[in-house]
């Protein structure tokens, strides 16, 4: 049977037409039972009883976003929040991602989106978890300290204004927002309007975050980069990307997601057709799946031979090509 791409992003499109309440207003009122004096291994038995649907017993005082914000917090203090895990305090120092304090490059109603997206209210965060070469936002990416720092409740208002002028849901992105992401889930905290919250990011992440952020979200606006290490090693610093990245997309089976494959010159059969192949195969046919064709030889790109040139259009025709001959359905 074919699911339509309404079908695929079900849960979205309820939230985001309002038949829905977003899923970090429903983690708000789900009873959770934990204190500040909880130890972690305890923190982390509460949340997997919330996953499980099992219910609350205890005092029952606090909810399930209230122990993310709790478990995340703690976690900042001997950061693991990406597989990088530097175990430094990021109230005091920097670590793999040079983000501290979170700093917002800038945000606007995007139109630019996939177009169940649009408006999309993007927030892009300075900072990322990898060094991608050909990186085309580079210059919030790798420089963690562009923009400014914008206090929890005056974001949380600003999400809620521009819901009000009609954007879809809050972007977060990058960079990558992985770095930020107990100050999101402290922002999401405070707005008291249902938004759809689209969770945009290179995937680079620990079980961890990604368990945080579950129950969060909305949707999950993914990157898969690379169809092997090897060459996420190369061109983006990361020895274990591909584990780590498609181990997430399995975690978010079933969730409302669409995986954005930007096509790299000369990465068709090392990275393209794995990717896609992978996709169709672990994920299912019906994935929501975005491949793009508008790379440009940015930043330190011009370094790296095969890539130091634009797109050939017969390499992404190839590769939706590809893609059409694995079966999947929802191409956008």
């Amino acid at each position: 049977m074919i699911m339509s791409l309404k079908d695929a992003l079900h849960h979205y499109l309820s939230v985001r037409d309002g038949r829905t309440d977003a899923s970090f207003m429903v983690a708000a009122r789900t009873a959770a039972s934990f204190h500040e004096t909880s130890g972690m291994s305890e923190l982390w038995r509460e949340h997997e009883r919330i996953e499980k649907g099992i219910e609350c017993s205890g005092s029952c005082e606090r909810s399930f976003l209230d122990l993310k914000i709790e478990i995340a917090e703690r976690i900042l203090g001997e950061c693991s929040l990406c597989p990088w895990r530097c175990k430094v305090n990021r109230h005091r120092e920097q670590g793999h991602c040079g983000v501290m304090e979170p700093r917002v490059a800038s945000e606007f109603l995007h139109y630019g989106e996939e177009t169940p997206l649009v408006p999309s209210h993007t927030i892009f965060f300075s900072g990322c978890t990898l060094r991608c070469v050909f990186c085309q936002n580079w210059d919030i990416s790798q420089n963690p300290s562009a923009g400014r720092h914008i206090e929890v409740d005056e974001l949380a208002a600003l999400i809620e204004e521009r819901r009000r002028m009609g954007a879809a849901n809050v972007n977060f992105v990058g960079g990558d927002p992985t770095p930020a992401l107990p100050y999101i889930l402290r922002v999401l905290s405070r707005v008291s309007i249902s938004v759809p919250v689209v969770w945009n990011s290179n995937m680079y992440m620990t079980r961890e975050s990604l368990r945080l952020i579950m129950g969060a979200a909305d949707l999950y606006l993914t990157d898969f980069k690379f169809g092997n290490s090897e060459c996420a090693e190369r061109l983006a610093g990361a020895g274990n990307y591909f584990e780590v990245v498609s181990r997430n997309h399995l975690m978010i089976a079933g969730e409302d997601m669409i995986i954005r494959h930007l096509v790299l010159p000369g990465h068709l059969e090392c990275c393209t057709k794995p990717i896609i192949s992978w996709v169709a195969e672990n994920l299912g046919t019906d994935t929501v799946m975005n491949i793009m064709g508008q790379y440009r030889p940015l930043y330190r790109a011009s370094a790296y031979p095969e890539i130091n040139r634009p797109l050939y259009i017969e390499e992404l025709e190839e590769a939706r090509r590809w893609a059409m001959s694995e079966g999947l359905e929802n191409l956008i």
